[in-house]
């Protein structure tokens, strides 16, 4: 029979395993485990709880503190399949409180476990499950990289069991779209440790996407795996120790690199280092403020090239706080309003453009181009409501005609000639040799019996 093993170090958790289990994979801090569990009272070998009675697994986070103590070290320590018995001291399970009524005042509990999944920590920024870490080796400080800060890795890439890729990297975080690095490693690296090692599962949108990568062999829409180790990295300045002229040369620094991508129409690298220069700027001198214009005025160009003019003409809005007649701003929101489609808006930022510069060749030319745009609309709903009047009326003359239609002839009918639904008697002698004779009112009772 299998011993007892110590994981704690002081006998106050112990384990004996019932069954092996499979692969050499352990769950690591932050894994949504699935487990089946009974819990016994040493005393007395009483049942106090069982997932398997209620025939549900349990489901909890690894790591997180919220199950006992016995439970994250136990179950960190099985793979998968494995059963095992977890004896825990009070210490490490519900110590001098206990749990009442089912569990006394500092019990030694008995659980047995089989472990049944789990699934990795999720880093995706929406938790949709796309960034999946499972924790190979632990890291050695608790210090962590940050945006902008240079960092040295090992990346072994796999597809379906297939190396595509293994290499030694460094890059600033925040920029490895520049080094081939995919967007879900640069997300993970933010949770990681010094020296730290993990296994990353990336979903298509976080890795190589719907064209996949043809070089590496990777097809489009393809889940992929990275091992990634930090091996180094560089600790940036925490903001709150740099002073005013600090931030200032830091933004200014962020904004050349910015600069430089955008030349090179790497629109999405350089929209993360505007914001990241926009982030170190507090001064309200004018300095200050004349370096976040020209970052915003920069960042908003980015964000037209990627089409996502809504954030466009929102960062427009915090150009014009600034300075109200800025002309490239007022340019710049009107262009985001004429790719929305919003041509009246579009119009006034044009016109305002040309209130503070009259002769701004490119205002006068949007100008015209929405003018014309708002005829041709105006003269397309014009048209469309004239259809629509037209089909109206068809269609009301129509029902007229049904209606008339259901109506009875009369002038199929001999004027003057009663009809069958006329008469309230039997056709007379008279009436039958005379059909055509004019009946009116009250005469026709004069000749009725004639």
């Amino acid at each position: 029979m299998e011993e007892y093993h110590d994981l704690s170090g002081d006998g106050g958790v112990q384990k004996r395993i019932l069954q092996e289990g499979t692969g050499d994979e352990r769950p690591s801090k932050g894994c949504s485990v699935s487990l089946h569990y009974t819990g016994t009272l040493d005393a007395d070998g009483k049942k106090f709880d069982s997932s398997r009675d209620r025939n549900e697994p349990f489901q909890f986070t690894l790591g997180t503190g919220s199950v006992i103590k016995a439970f994250d070290m136990g179950v960190a320590s099985m793979r998968l399949g494995e059963r095992c018995i977890l004896r825990c001291a009070p210490e490490y399970a519900y110590g001098s409180s206990g749990s009442p009524p089912n569990i006394p005042p500092n019990a030694t509990l008995n659980f047995e476990l089989e472990i049944l999944g789990w699934k990795g920590e999720d880093l995706s920024p929406k938790s949709d499950g796309g960034i999946q870490r499972f924790i190979v080796q632990s890291g050695s400080s608790k210090k962590r990289p940050t945006a902008g800060g240079l960092v040295k890795v090992h990346l072994v890439g796999r597809h379906e069991g297939r190396v595509f890729e293994e290499r030694d990297v460094e890059f600033c975080l925040d920029e490895g779209k520049e080094v081939g690095v995919v967007a879900g490693v640069e997300l993970a690296l933010e949770k990681f440790h010094k020296e730290e090692t993990a296994r990353l599962l990336l979903k298509p949108q976080y890795a190589f996407g719907a064209q996949g990568n043809s070089e590496l062999g990777v097809p489009p829409n393809a889940t992929v795996e990275y091992t990634v180790t930090l091996t180094d990295f560089e600790a940036l300045v925490e903001r709150s120790m740099m002073s005013q002229d600090e931030m200032l040369a830091q933004a200014k620094l962020l904004r050349e690199k910015g600069t430089k991508y955008l030349k090179e129409e790497k629109h999405e690298l350089a929209l993360k280092l505007y914001n990241r220069a926009l982030s170190y700027l507090y001064d309200q001198s004018k300095e200050g403020e004349a370096a976040k214009l020209a970052i915003y005025l920069n960042k908003i160009l980015c964000l037209q090239k990627l089409n996502s003019h809504d954030e466009a003409k929102v960062a427009c809005v915090e150009a014009l706080k600034m300075d109200s007649k800025n002309v490239k701003a007022l340019y710049r929101r009107g262009m985001s309003n004429l790719a929305l489609g919003d041509l009246d808006r579009a119009l006034q930022d044009f016109s305002a453009v040309l209130e503070i510069e009259p002769e701004n060749k490119a205002a006068l030319n949007q100008v015209t181009i929405c003018k014309h745009k708002i005829k041709a609309y105006n003269d397309q709903q014009k048209k469309v409501f004239a259809n629509m009047f037209t089909k109206f009326a068809q269609s009301d003359s129509k029902k007229a005609q049904e209606e008339q239609s259901r109506q009875p002839d009369v002038m199929k009918q001999k004027f003057g000639e009663w009809g069958a639904d006329e008469r309230e008697h039997e056709p007379t002698r008279f009436e039958q040799e005379n059909p055509d004779v004019i009946m009116l009112n009250d005469l026709h009772k004069q000749f009725r019996n004639m």
